[in-house]
């Protein structure tokens, strides 16, 4: 186990929150929530049918609740119809819809009944984030819902000891400057909460100061001018290319004058396609830990898994969800 998980899961103990499971169809559910409550890493809901429930589980360790047949079916059922109205939603609608899992899981949170919500293991990204951003909205001050991953890489010397934030890798695909800017400012908030750590943000290019110049270069350029226009407190700077954020001999020659150059452990990425590719390159070739796609910008933690996720990835994301929880509150 990487000290990043390990010091998320201690913390995750010691806040005690309650998440709720909605992907009770799939085995990797059920073996996520048996560590988790092995772990005491949070208490844990499962959204499941009586045939979704593996034979050997203790079904005394979790609670199990079927949406079909839950005892505040309708009170969920209500909520959403108040919140959806407005778009065009019914009250019969919101009736059939809130026996959807991730819907009814995600109504959980927003009334209490939970405090974070995993599920991604066989929903798509855009299925459990349109759950979200309806029933959640954007948390205060967000103007933009992105992701991350934390990156532990083994035997590591640059970021803040081989643990690095990567955004963003698996949301926002071709982001303006202005939405880069924001990823960036959510960004520093995520990595320090997550790490504890002070965030230092590069903004990445092929380019450091303008050893290049392209329409490419220049939205680097100027989502990193935004940023500091609304953000001056955060440590952030760019353009910057990948070893000159990183290596600290290489920033001192590439960028001088720069106070993040050689010391980056937050990248933001121009666009899905390079941050995609960053962290899965980073996870296979360094043999790093990659823990996410974790959102960031929604008014409470509703967290997407990879299809490909593992049992142990899930409690890795579980773990994250109680710690943003405990910020949030």
């Amino acid at each position: 186990m990487s000290s990043f998980l390990e010091k998320t899961i201690e913390r995750a103990r010691v806040a005690d929150k309650h998440i709720v499971l909605p992907e009770g169809a799939d085995a990797r559910t059920w073996e996520a929530a048996k560590q988790a409550v092995d772990q005491k890493v949070a208490r844990i809901t499962v959204l499941a049918t009586d045939a979704d429930i593996p034979a050997d589980f203790d079904v005394s360790s979790v609670q199990i609740i079927d949406p079909a047949s839950a005892d505040f079916r309708d009170e969920l059922a209500e909520g959403l119809f108040e919140l959806r109205q407005a778009k065009g939603m019914t009250r019969e609608q919101a009736d059939e819809l809130i026996v959807d899992p991730l819907y009814f899981g995600t109504m959980m949170v927003k009334k209490g009944y939970a405090d974070g919500a995993v599920a991604g293991a066989i929903n798509a990204t855009s299925a459990v984030l349109r759950a979200a951003l309806q029933i959640l909205k954007t948390a205060p001050g967000t103007k933009l819902v992105s992701s991350y991953f934390i990156m532990d890489v083994p035997d590591c010397e640059y970021g803040e000891g081989g643990v690095f934030l990567f955004s963003d890798c698996g949301l926002v695909e071709n982001p303006d400057a202005e939405m880069l800017s924001e990823i960036a400012i959510s960004s520093a908030g995520s990595f320090e909460a997550l790490v504890g750590k002070p965030a230092q943000v590069a903004l990445l290019s092929y380019s450091t100061y303008g050893s290049a110049n392209s329409p490419l270069t220049e939205k680097v350029v100027e989502a990193t001018r935004l940023a500091k226009e609304k953000r001056p407190d955060i440590a952030l700077d760019g353009e910057l290319q990948l070893d000159a954020a990183i290596v600290e001999a290489i920033g001192k020659s590439k960028a001088p004058d720069s106070k993040v150059a050689g010391k980056a452990n937050c990248l933001i990425f121009p666009d899905l396609n390079s941050g995609n590719i960053a962290y899965k390159l980073t996870e296979r070739l360094a043999k790093a830990e990659a823990y996410g796609p974790i959102t960031q910008g929604i008014g409470a933690p509703v967290n997407d898994l990879s299809r490909g996720c593992s049992a142990d990835d899930i409690l890795g994301v579980i773990a994250v969800t109680a710690v943003q929880a405990a910020d949030q509150k």
